[in-house]
């Protein structure tokens, strides 16, 4: 589990710009190179993951709270 947590902050360093947009599970996926999208879901059914959000019965992530995400990983990395 370390390890993921360390490819995720490894992800984190590298400058980019988030989409305006809100984020699908879809997106998650191909930001993270996460194996599927089941990876996004579990994290939601533990509460490991960033914070989401359902339109209807579409789950949506804010950018900005997968940003915060992130750098918490990073912080945790880091102690």
């Amino acid at each position: 589990m370390a390890s993921r947590r360390l490819a995720v902050a490894d992800v984190a360093t590298a400058p980019r710009v988030l989409p305006s947009r809100y984020l699908t599970p879809d997106d998650l996926v191909a930001m993270f190179e996460l194996p599927s999208v089941e990876t996004v879901y579990q994290w939601r059914r533990k509460r490991t993951g960033p914070r989401g959000f359902r339109v209807g019965r579409h789950l949506r992530y804010d950018p900005v709270d997968v940003q915060a995400w992130v750098e918490s990983l990073r912080e945790e990395a880091a102690a």
